[in-house]
């Protein structure tokens, strides 16, 4: 198997962690999406909970603290994500806003009806976004919202190879009408659907990936595994250049009815 043919779930956790840790973010986002799907959030006080799933190294972990009253609890599975965000807490004095908890997003540690929030950009693929939506649900008091961004078709119908490359990393994939009968569906009166745009992936993602991957094959020289995985990002940036127009990642914002 080529380092194309693979997923990036073929790849040691480890060394995928290692490679992602030093970006700000570990998928397609930027700031400026971030508080655009809060836009459409409200009924945030200062006593209210917020829980960040999956929020790696915290990128829009920091953007939510900065826009929003209430307390965050950021999770994600990797320690040294986790290490990097409490890190970059504690740079910008927000201890009193986020807690960093090394955890794993189906056994999150909430009570019923505890959040007022729950946020998750680019990670919710990890559980599945239909099974996300139904346990997490729990979580959110009556009122609360729920959002997630979320890998997405736009057509119906797609090449042959973007659709392969797209079943192979993430079966759940689907499109957006279809996303937003499961988010009506798991019990969410859908509040807002909008698609990120290119510069989330080409500039905000892909091309800040070109210098850690220097860093990265400079580190691991002759080692066949890193080497692989470097190509299998620069194969799936080229991918998106050469077929955005059928799928990208598309924010979806609920309120738990």
């Amino acid at each position: 198997m080529s380092a194309q043919d693979k997923s990036i779930h073929d790849f040691d956790f480890n060394l995928i962690c290692e490679y992602f840790s030093s970006m700000e973010r570990q998928g397609p986002g930027s700031p400026e999406v971030t508080i655009q799907a809060l836009s459409f959030i409200d009924n945030i006080a200062y006593e209210s909970r917020i829980a960040d799933i999956g929020c790696g190294t915290g990128g829009q972990t920091i953007v939510l603290a900065q826009h929003l009253q209430g307390r965050i609890t950021a999770i994600d599975l990797f320690p040294a994500f986790i290490d990097k965000l409490n890190s970059n807490i504690r740079k910008l004095n927000l201890q009193d806003k986020i807690e960093g908890v090394v955890g794993s997003m189906d056994r999150l540690p909430f009570q019923d009806e505890e959040l007022d929030l729950i946020w998750c950009e680019g990670a919710i693929y990890n559980i599945g976004f239909e099974r996300g939506l139904n346990e997490w649900r729990k979580f959110l008091k009556p009122g609360g919202f729920i959002a997630v961004s979320e890998a997405s078709w736009f057509t119906e119908e797609r090449p042959l190879e973007i659709e392969k490359f797209w079943q192979d990393a993430y079966p759940e994939i689907d499109t957006i009408s279809n996303k937003v009968a499961q988010m009506q569906k798991a019990g969410y009166i859908p509040v807002a659907i909008f698609v990120l745009p290119e510069n989330c992936w080409t500039d905000q993602f892909y091309a800040l990936q070109i210098p850690v991957q220097e860093v990265f094959l400079k580190k691991y020289a002759g080692n066949k595994t890193a080497e692989e995985l470097v190509e299998n990002q620069r194969h799936e940036a080229q991918l998106y250049y050469k077929y955005k127009a059928y799928y990208g990642y598309v924010f979806y914002i609920g309120k738990k009815i």
